[in-house]
């Protein structure tokens, strides 16, 4: 009898000790104390591998902006491949790149890249296009070659529109990232595989918070980036609120004397 009520008593100890852990809850203060160093870790694959992939996909999507633009018959297959590529499932993307990659992160982070490129072409070209011929004309006319004129004049105007197209592809990458657990390289997406392989509640609803919530914070900061970087947008827009606020209202003829 006192064998029995010693190990109920260890077990009650035990289960008091865990707490939530034991318990198995989707919300599980314990996990974050315990489990801490280890989603600090996946935290930081997760973004490492995100805004490697991203930037990698921006470096090539402005070559291929270019050449549609400059080119109008290479626009069509530069945007047919791009949007082929998209098309491709996750899983077969990335099997199609273990060849050549092995068990990496660069698998990861080239499916990624490859995904980002839809997103990012289109964007750059829209931006680029919509940079009226008149200030093109001007700038040629003060003396710009072709590379100050991109640099200077064509991509600070198109720059609201490609940053857009970052945000997005920001956004995609993060989620897309999650992924990667099949080859052990998905940051976040590592513990929401196991925890729903062990059903570890409080490890998948972590994670999983945690990939919205670096979500959010991405396209928030790539928002302020493109505001710091577009002050004259900003100058724009508030120009307009204080002259649509002194518009005289329309007045049919003989109204004042009803």
């Amino acid at each position: 009898m006192y064998h029995i009520l010693t190990v109920v008593t260890v077990r009650v100890l035990c289960v008091s000790a865990n707490g939530c852990l034991a318990a198995n809850d989707w919300i599980c203060g314990e996990y974050l104390r315990t489990r801490g160093q280890e989603l600090v870790d996946a935290t930081a694959q997760h973004v490492l591998i995100s805004t490697s992939a991203v930037g990698i996909a921006v470096l090539v999507a402005l070559p291929l902006a270019l050449l549609a633009r400059g080119r109008k018959s290479a626009a069509g297959p530069v945007l047919g491949l791009t949007t082929v590529l998209y098309t491709v499932p996750t899983l077969a993307m990335y099997a199609l790149l273990l060849p050549v990659f092995g068990i990496s992160a660069a698998v990861v982070v080239c499916g990624l890249v490859l995904y980002s490129l839809t997103v990012l072409v289109r964007n750059m070209l829209t931006g680029l296009e919509s940079v009226p011929a008149d200030v093109r004309e001007a700038a040629r006319g003060m003396g710009y070659g072709p590379g100050r004129l991109l640099l200077t004049v064509e991509l600070p105007l198109a720059l609201p529109t490609v940053m857009a197209g970052v945000r997005i592809a920001m956004v995609s990458a993060i989620s897309l990232t999650t992924v990667g657990a099949i080859v052990g390289h998905g940051g976040l997406g590592n513990l929401i595989y196991s925890g729903m392989n062990s059903y570890f509640k409080a490890e998948v609803l972590t994670a999983s918070v945690l990939c919205v919530v670096l979500a959010v914070v991405a396209d928030v900061l790539l928002l302020g980036v493109q505001r710091l970087l577009t002050p004259w947008a900003r100058a724009r827009a508030a120009g307009r609120r204080p002259q649509a606020a002194r518009t005289p209202e329309k007045r049919t003829p003989g109204a004042a004397w009803t």
